[in-house]
């Protein structure tokens, strides 16, 4: 069904420059990479850095930016060479570049602070430049989850609202001094159910893609409890939505059932294909045109046992589109799809990777795949089984070999979440065409 389409916000002129003059893709996909980044670094990756969540009387018990080497050559390979704490925990969780790569922004989705650290002067040592508190006050919104190069700005996506911390939340745009700009509603008419969580742009086919989760009410919540409260549990996001990215307003809603979270349009030249997986119903679900034209959203593939609720959480999709990593948290399971036919893909290969698994990112050359463990705080499994680690493998086309494993609690340092590469070699000049879509929005 589609949404009445609004006037043009007044930076539909800034938005399309900006899609003409989006850069190439990286060679492999990292989480929440935005097309508009300049400075991708192929080959090998020096540096990873992990947004990871404080634990109470571990350490200083507060969320910190960890650096690891991950450079072969070095003498510190597989060693945490430095850590930034942030004085607090605020439910460390998703971390996003500016588009010039020079800083990266990571959110609290309890506290609502947004940290900014200089990647750039020094790569390997990140400093913390600035902390942006105004999240909720100036945007009324709560959670801020994706975080979304554009030209000049970050856009990011919230889970929740600060008027009853339910599942109705938006967008907001700052520009890249940390300056609030802009508010964006997630539809709540014409099907929409006002949900929000990753965000996904195309920019040769002017559209961003939105999917949707949780308020805070829920993702705050002790994991059990939430599963035994059948009214809780119906407040769980049901769509994806299809935004005019010029405009920046929704043209289409569409029907996703449970919770679809990370999306990833296809990164081969020419695709216009986006795909998800669906945490509580574990599926995978292509959004392709129709024969008509149409943006369609469609059940393709089934991710393990749904039965079981294997909870899909995060995905990575190879550089020509073919391949897809899947991970499950509750099985602790990594799953390789095919996609040479995204209609149908299937699964061609499946490791126990942890007791619980979260995020995935592979290296720019697809050589090497990262593994993270925490979900949420109150989300990630109890004893024994609350593994906390980042861990490499290498990745050869057939199977999974684990080079090293960082163990974040014997390190006393957390909940290890989202990861992010640096190298040496960072490039920390815009391109003049980015410059001049920078200036456009500002």
């Amino acid at each position: 069904m589609h949404i009445h389409r609004l006037k043009a916000a007044p930076l539909a002129v800034a938005f399309a420059l900006s899609a003409l003059v989006a850069t190439p893709l990286a060679l492999a996909d990292e989480t929440c990479n935005s097309p508009y980044m300049s400075s991708l670094i192929k080959g090998q990756e020096d540096y990873v850095h992990v947004w990871t969540l404080g634990v109470k009387g571990l350490g200083d018990g507060f969320d910190k930016l960890v650096t690891v080497d991950v450079n072969p050559a070095s003498k510190q390979y597989g060693k945490v060479i430095g850590h930034i704490s942030v004085g607090s925990r605020g439910e460390a969780h998703h971390m996003g570049f500016t588009d010039d790569r020079r800083f990266l922004w990571a959110g609290g989705l309890d506290d609502n602070k947004i940290y900014v650290f200089d990647v750039a002067t020094q790569p390997g040592k990140p400093k913390l430049v600035k902390t942006i508190t105004d999240f909720a006050t100036k945007g009324g919104l709560v959670g801020p989850h994706t975080f979304y190069a554009m030209p000049g700005r970050m856009l990011i996506g919230g889970l929740s609202n600060a008027k009853d911390h339910g599942g109705v939340t938006g967008m907001a745009m700052y520009n890249n001094k940390g300056d609030f700009v802009s508010k964006h509603d997630m539809p709540v008419a014409n099907g929409g159910d006002g949900y929000g969580y990753d965000i996904a742009i195309n920019p040769g086919k002017n559209a961003m893609l939105t999917s949707s989760f949780t308020g805070w009410n829920n993702y705050m919540m002790d994991l059990g409890k939430l599963i035994k409260d059948q009214g809780a549990m119906k407040n769980f996001g049901s769509t994806m939505v299809m935004w005019n990215l010029k405009a920046m307003q929704p043209e289409k809603v569409l029907n996703v059932p449970g919770a679809p979270l990370e999306i990833r349009w296809s990164l081969k030249p020419g695709d216009d294909w986006a795909i998800t997986a669906s945490a509580l119903t574990s599926k995978l679900w292509l959004v392709k045109k129709d024969a008509k034209g149409e943006w369609q959203a469609k059940d393709v593939a089934t991710i393990g046992d749904p039965a079981k609720i294997p909870l899909p959480v995060d995905i990575s999709i190879t550089a020509d589109g073919k391949g897809l990593w899947v991970n499950t948290f509750m099985d602790g399971t990594t799953r390789y799809f095919d996609l040479t036919n995204p209609e149908a893909p299937k699964q061609t290969y499946t490791k126990h990777t942890g007791s619980q698994v979260n995020m995935v990112s592979q290296s720019w050359d697809g050589k090497r795949v990262y593994i993270s463990s925490s979900l949420l705080a109150n989300w990630d499994k109890k004893g024994a089984d609350d593994e906390q680690f980042l861990k490499l493998f290498a990745w050869d086309g057939k199977e999974l070999k684990e080079t090293w494993k960082i163990d974040f609690y014997k390190e006393k340092l957390g909940r290890a979440h989202h990861m992010k590469f640096g190298a040496k070699a960072m490039t920390t000049a815009a391109i003049p065409q980015q410059k001049a879509a920078a200036l456009a929005l500002r």
